[in-house]
């Protein structure tokens, strides 16, 4: 799967989740666009993720997250996490800077 459609269906199942509409982000966006990138057919901004998350009161990463787990098929997300951690802090100096 693709990483647009399976952002849609992150966005989708989290606007369920948290009973809102397509309409209730028309104050960041039209709802023709949120169907769009509901079904996979365009790819988001960062700006446009920050304030989508911000409709659903999510924080953005929580869009990304279940978009990667959607697409990679994680079934035990806590596999994704350690992904992530090890990437976020394994080998890296009090900078962030990854250390060789």
């Amino acid at each position: 799967m693709n990483i647009n459609k399976a952002f849609g269906i992150a966005l989708r199942n989290t606007r369920k989740e948290s009973n809102k509409t397509q309409e209730d982000f028309g104050i960041v966006s039209s709802r023709t666009y949120v169907s769009t990138l509901e079904r996979g057919l365009k790819s988001i901004t960062i700006e446009k993720l920050e304030e989508l998350a911000a409709v659903l009161g999510v924080h953005p990463m929580t869009l990304l997250y279940r978009a990667y787990c959607i697409k990679d098929g994680h079934k035990n997300t806590e596999n994704i996490i350690d992904l992530l951690k090890n990437d976020l802090y394994d080998n890296r100096d009090s900078e962030g800077v990854r250390r060789t």
